[in-house]
């Protein structure tokens, strides 16, 4: 008699650590850290969906763990775009002697174009 039953798994810890990194990689996006938990997240999606094709569990924190992870990268390399255009544009300002002249020079590097 054979008493062994099968058991379908219940969870998909990847799936849930992946939806946490994303999330949490879309709010840090603008301060660039934001990118590197959004690559492990969508490392780890990528790895969870594959379980989930597997074993029917954590299909949709799966997929929001992509979604968010994808969003976060896209996020975090525009906020690098926009700092080295802002520091490329501003560049002859970072020797004043004040907070006033810093912003002076500024202002008067945008209101140029």
């Amino acid at each position: 008699m054979n008493t062994r039953t099968t058991e379908t798994p219940t969870k998909n810890g990847p799936a849930t650590a992946a939806m946490v990194l994303g999330i949490a990689g879309l709010l840090t996006a603008p301060v660039f850290v934001g990118g590197l938990l959004a690559v492990a997240g969508l490392i780890l999606g990528i790895a969870a969906l594959m379980a989930a094709g597997r074993t029917g569990v954590g299909r949709g924190k799966a997929v929001t763990a992509l979604v968010t992870s994808s969003l976060a990268i896209v996020l975090s390399a525009l906020a690098v775009v926009l700092l080295l255009w802002y520091a490329n544009r501003t560049q002859e300002c970072y020797r004043p002697d004040s907070l006033h002249e810093y912003a002076q020079c500024v202002r008067l590097h945008f209101d140029e174009n």
